[in-house]
């Protein structure tokens, strides 16, 4: 610390305070960022990998029911039977022309998951699994807290942070444990930020602090709204494991299927008496 520090430590007594409280409260910040950043992850790989791997087993679904339908109102006869079995066909059939007219990027469902990440710019393969690596987490989570821009000093240094911190971040939603790595080798080879050549006031520092809890008031929004998601609600289920709730709903689909088809055998052995 300097001569002119040290004369604005002893002008300002609380200044030492506030500089812990400042550091405390980034250190909270960026640990909170992480869970809600990892948190984000999980629910849109589970949100691809549920459209990947059980979209097929939906479509079954919706098809059977309609198949049941029109079985029961080829029985009955019945007007409000029909109606079903024709409302049930109606939700099997795609909006005509939709493929073409968005060049199969979206469907009768909505936009499909790799047209989403073409435009969020993120890999139009779907992740391998749920949650990443515990390598590619443990990686993720030392990175973040040395790189994370709330720990620059200044805007140059906060702009190299922002930027470095978005290829981290597609690397751990790609699960892409080595190349966390080879951006661990990188950050430590980097320049190391300028030393701050004076204390801030105490008027930067309570400002800091107003900072922090605006931008944590934000995140905590936001983990509000990815728990609040239907797919969030889901995961919420399996929080220590959401890959095996994910083969656990396909084994509940698979059993309705089949349940399905029972029923569908019955009602056609049925016409056939």
């Amino acid at each position: 610390m300097n001569a002119n520090s040290s004369a604005k430590a002893s002008e300002e007594p609380g200044t030492e305070r506030l500089e812990k409280a400042v550091r405390a409260a980034e250190t909270a910040l960026i640990e909170y960022e992480i869970a809600v950043e990892t948190f984000r992850v999980e629910v849109e790989n589970f949100s691809r990998l549920h459209h990947q791997r059980l979209g097929p087993v939906y479509a079954r679904l919706d098809e059977l029911d309609a198949q049941i339908a029109e079985a029961i109102a080829a029985r009955t006869g019945d007007p409000e039977d029909i109606r079903k079995a024709d409302a049930a066909r109606g939700a099997v059939l795609p909006m005509p022309k939709v493929d073409e007219l968005f060049f199969g990027w979206i469907d009768s469902d909505g936009m499909l998951p790799e047209a989403q990440a073409m435009l969020n710019e993120q890999s139009v393969s779907p992740p391998s699994r749920v949650r990443p690596s515990e390598e590619a987490r443990k990686a993720y989570r030392d990175l973040v807290r040395k790189a994370h821009p709330d720990l620059a000093q200044d805007d140059a240094e906060r702009e190299r942070r922002e930027a470095f911190l978005v290829r981290v971040n597609k690397a751990y939603a790609d699960g892409d444990a080595p190349a966390l790595a080879a951006l661990a080798e990188e950050w430590e080879a980097g320049p190391l930020p300028e030393p701050v050549a004076e204390l801030l006031r105490s008027e930067e520092l309570y400002a800091r602090l107003e900072w922090l809890a605006q931008r944590k008031e934000m995140l905590a929004e936001m983990a509000a709204e990815l728990e609040e998601s239907a797919i969030g609600a889901m995961l919420k289920l399996a929080p220590d494991d959401p890959d095996a709730l994910l083969e656990e709903i396909a084994e509940q689909l698979l059993g309705q299927v089949a349940e399905r088809e029972r029923e569908l055998a019955r009602l056609r052995e049925g016409e056939q008496e």
